[in-house]
């Protein structure tokens, strides 16, 4: 059976793994790309070596994968012009490479409201540094994917943003964690950026008593990650989910081997549910 929705996995799940044990933990259970955001256990170069591009390009290819996205550090919201326009410069260089890999999307960050900044302000230093990168996406082929991410955790901050730039080659990627711990509703997240959501991080954790939050195996915490779905589905999504296993900033969580595998087969339960309900 077909899943509902294509299913890829960060490999920000997998930080010890190489790109070849990446892929073929993917294919086994049944992914169909990989969102690449480390590569051999350090964040992936915007400068990657030709011998680099090949192998990666031959190890996806071996074992029936795509890249769905590069998932980038850039942010854009420094006080100093300079150090934002470095991140423009990086963004163009990663969007060059996401098109030589096959990509269609780079995933990046607006960042904090920094120290003399202020929220309004840096909203428009995000819209402007995208701004600039859009003619080489649109060059390349490549969209910008705005995470719902730092101080643009909720749907309200990146709406700003998508409306101060109206361009097809920049759209919102949704991680469902961060705008529901902000006490956004999935319902207003997706009124806000629903209609350019191109693509949906899924990760799943739990309050702490000190209100700071424990990443969870999909379906054993506190996140609406099964209401998501059924919400993607009733708005007519067609993008990909990725599983977001962020273990390399939480060595203490599941290792890969057991949370990658659980949360494809969750989702596909979740799909099943849906298709069956149809």
């Amino acid at each position: 059976m077909t899943d509902l929705y294509p299913l890829a996995f960060s490999t920000l799940g997998c930080p010890d793994w190489t790109l070849e044990q990446a892929a073929e933990h993917a294919a086994a259970a049944g992914y169909r790309a990989l969102e690449i955001r480390t590569l051999d256990r350090e964040i992936i170069p915007a400068d990657l070596s030709p011998d680099q591009r090949r192998r990666v390009k031959h190890v996806m290819q071996q074992h029936g994968l795509s890249i769905i996205a590069l998932g980038l550090s850039t942010r854009f919201s420094a006080v100093d012009a300079a150090e934002r326009e470095k991140n423009v410069a990086d963004l163009k260089r990663y969007i060059e490479l996401a098109n030589d890999l096959g990509a269609p999307y780079v995933r990046i960050f607006g960042g904090n409201v920094m120290e003399g900044g202020a929220i309004e302000q840096t909203i428009g230093w995000v819209a402007a540094g995208i701004a600039a990168a859009l003619p080489a996406a649109e060059q390349q082929g490549v969209t910008i994917l705005l995470e719902t991410h730092d101080a643009f955790c909720r749907g309200a901050e990146v709406a700003q943003v998508l409306g101060k730039v109206p361009h097809d080659r920049l759209k919102a990627v949704w991680d469902v964690h961060h705008p529901f711990r902000m006490g956004e509703s999935i319902e207003e997240t997706w009124r806000l950026i629903g209609a350019r959501t191109a693509h949906v991080h899924m990760k799943d954790a739990r309050r702490r008593a000190d209100g700071s939050w424990q990443l969870v195996l999909l379906g054993q915490g506190e996140v609406p990650c099964r209401a998501v779905v059924e919400l993607l589905h009733r708005n007519h999504y067609r993008g990909y989910i990725t599983a977001e296993w962020e273990k390399k900033w939480h060595p203490e969580i599941e290792p890969p081997e057991v949370a990658l595998p659980q949360h494809a087969e969750v989702l596909r339960a979740w799909f099943a549910d849906l298709t069956e309900s149809a």
